[in-house]
């Protein structure tokens, strides 16, 4: 169909066309007119896809809820809209109602060192080399993700302050746990463990992204800096 009046889609700057919009500034910054014009992609010779989305979203006062209870009869009243255009309206509404049914996976939650050890075990058992790890979660204690920092020698492993907040603050996180594996198995802490914990604890005030804990793992068991006192 060729499309003679100003008032077309194709006649708008391209950040205004319901696709280009989507691509170039993405689905949020759509209207619930837009959405529609897409799924129902062409108008009439006087009212474009948007203009035929304003009509049926003002015939039911612009819930959406509404929307999704009239039937291919109701929708192929409007001028514009065939049973192929009212099909792909209810499909795609019917896709929300769907996803809005199903329950998002439960988040597993730290609730105190331990949770966060048993957590660390797929990733970091039987290593025999020292790595550093965080833990990100949201502001309940669920868990994120875990997010390896650094791999190192058998003694030592380098953890830098800045990849660790960017990546706390890329995944939105609300705070985190810190771990390394001693792959001797000792559970103490040295010096340059303190000194590390203390400076990103200090880092994390700053920022309002809190370490709450710094977990040294090995395969039998940890040692908690927040258990211990010394955070």
């Amino acid at each position: 169909m060729s499309y003679q009046t100003s008032g077309t889609i194709q006649s708008w700057a391209e950040e205004d066309r319901p696709r280009e919009k989507l691509m170039l500034k993405g689905k949020a910054a759509l209207s619930e007119a837009e959405l529609i014009a897409i799924l129902i992609n062409s108008g009439t010779v006087d009212l474009t896809a948007v203009d035929v989305a304003k009509i049926i979203l003002k015939s039911v006062n612009n819930n959406l809820n509404e929307l999704a209870k009239l039937s291919i009869k109701d929708l192929s009243k409007f001028r514009g809209i065939g049973e192929a255009k009212a099909i792909s309206v209810i499909a795609a509404l019917e896709l929300g109602r769907r996803r809005k049914e199903q329950d998002r996976p439960q988040r597993a939650k730290v609730t105190c060192s331990r949770d966060a050890y048993n957590e660390m075990i797929p990733h970091l058992i039987d290593k025999p080399h020292e790595e550093f790890w965080i833990l990100l979660m949201n502001r309940a204690n669920e868990i994120l993700r875990p997010v390896q920092i650094s791999t190192g020698g058998v003694s030592g492993t380098v953890a830098d302050p800045k990849l660790i907040f960017k990546q706390a603050i890329e995944h939105l996180a609300s705070s985190m746990i810190l771990f390394h594996n001693h792959p001797s198995g000792n559970l103490m802490p040295s010096q340059a463990d303190k000194d590390l914990t203390k400076k990103l604890r200090d880092a994390g005030r700053l920022l309002d992204i809190p370490v709450l804990d710094h977990l040294i793992f090995t395969d039998k068991s940890y040692f908690s800096f927040a258990d211990e006192g010394i955070l």
